[in-house]
């Protein structure tokens, strides 16, 4: 076979005789590939930062409400961290299997060393005469909560889940693990196959969804907490 024909067999920049890193044919011909994938990952991270909140919000109440206890739920939550994502989903495979739900309990967990102690610190950031006030009206611990001290904790638990949301979109390509990585399957697949246009693909998929959903918590913020532009 001559070298043209060789040539002719894929696009120019991808193919037998190339493997350029920068290449539109890749995004054209592998389009459905690479949506899904997107779609998947942002389904997968929005899933375990959801769950990491469902089960920070509890904790960090906890925590606050019983002092003693804060040691030991920070300390459960860090300790979490540390857990190598290559030991943490095989042991969650048996009870989840190979599923997208390993996956987002995994993330989840990892979620939690941030999110319960921006909640905790976003608590404490409230000025303790605002509570006396609120109380003085006769707020209940419940209405208290929900009324004064969550809404004025946003800016901090905001911050917070930023973090976690931005971190949980990287670590969402370790779930090629179970093959439910999002774009990091094919990370995966374009390192082990030396493809560069698609590995550089997923890569700056990554980066702008991280982008993406940062904007979106930062406009969620100011809607959640309009006093905070007019005080400005």
């Amino acid at each position: 076979m001559t070298l043209l024909a060789q040539a002719a067999d894929g696009p120019s920049c991808y193919g037998r005789l190339t493997n350029e890193w920068l290449c539109w044919d890749y995004v054209v011909d592998y389009r459905p590939e690479i949506v899904e994938a997107t779609i998947e990952h942002v389904a997968i991270t929005l899933a375990s930062v959801a769950f990491a909140l469902a089960l920070s919000m509890p904790l960090a109440l906890l925590a606050r409400r019983v002092p003693r206890l804060e040691s030991a739920v920070l300390g459960v939550s860090t300790g979490l961290y540390t857990v190598p994502s290559l030991a943490l989903f095989p042991l969650l495979v048996p009870f989840t299997g190979l599923s997208p739900t390993t996956v987002v309990i995994g993330l989840g967990l990892y979620a939690l060393t941030i999110l319960v102690r921006a909640i905790l610190e976003g608590l404490r950031a409230v000025p303790e005469e605002v509570r006396e006030s609120a109380r003085g009206l006769g707020y209940g611990d419940g209405r208290l909560l929900l009324r004064i001290e969550l809404p004025l904790a946003v800016p901090v638990v905001m911050a917070g889940l930023r973090v976690a949301t931005v971190s949980t979109v990287a670590l969402t390509t370790v779930g090629s693990l179970v093959a439910y990585g999002g774009l990091g399957n094919l990370i995966a697949d374009g390192v082990q196959s030396n493809f560069r246009a698609q590995l550089l693909t997923a890569a700056v998929l990554c980066v702008v969804l991280a982008v993406l959903l940062d904007v979106l918590i930062v406009l969620s913020q100011r809607l959640l907490t309009p006093w905070t532009r007019t005080a400005g």
